[in-house]
């Protein structure tokens, strides 16, 4: 009994210690370099803030069109892809990531997708599926569509789709300016599932 209270204690430190933030953002060709910088601001956000929370803090960046793939800070950033968008992709490799890696058992697994709204209608329900998986398995969850003013882009959104998932740490955002992406990141914060666990 006491072994096991002990690795019990040993596991809620480890946890309370470690946590990975995933960015996942649409790099198909609509998304323009000034949604990356808002993007971006929104995620260096998140970063900062978990490094003042948790001891030790991982980054990982996914990328994706109508495919994904982990890559660098850098390719995540400068480097766009031609065609359309499959947002599942994104979440699929998400979760591929969190199962190899970042098991909840010890880490607190926060994951953000930014996005202009644009998807292959054929791929929302799998979208949504993967997304409650995501809800299921992360302290907070969070949607961003960058939809800067004047852009042209307002036709699309899955903002409205996503209304479907009902689940109390998953959060819709929309950021259409700079001045936006600090609103937006206290509103994300107030899903926080591991605040909630501390109250």
């Amino acid at each position: 009994k006491d072994d096991l209270t002990y690795r019990h204690t040993v596991s809620e430190v480890r946890r309370e210690s470690n946590a990975v933030v995933l960015c996942v953002m649409d790099t198909s060709g609509s998304m323009d370099t000034m949604k990356k910088y808002l993007a971006r601001s929104f995620f260096f956000l998140l970063y900062r803030f978990l490094c003042t929370k948790y001891q030790n803090v991982e980054i990982v960046f996914v990328a994706h069109h109508t495919e994904a793939r982990e890559v660098t800070e850098e390719e995540f950033f400068h480097k766009g892809e031609s065609g359309g968008t499959f947002i599942s992709s994104g979440y699929r490799k998400a979760l591929e990531i969190i199962h190899e890696q970042y098991h909840p058992f010890l880490w607190n697994i926060y994951v953000f997708h930014c996005s202009d709204g644009d998807n292959f209608e054929s791929d929302n329900p799998a979208a949504l599926q993967a997304a409650k998986e995501i809800t299921q398995i992360a302290n907070l969850f969070g949607y961003g569509e960058i939809k800067p003013l004047g852009s042209g882009t307002y036709g699309n959104s899955m903002i409205q789709f996503f209304s479907q998932l009902e689940a109390d740490n998953f959060q819709t955002l929309q950021i259409q300016r700079k001045e936006d992406v600090w609103p937006c990141f206290k509103t994300f914060l107030t899903k926080d599932r591991a605040r909630e666990d501390a109250a």
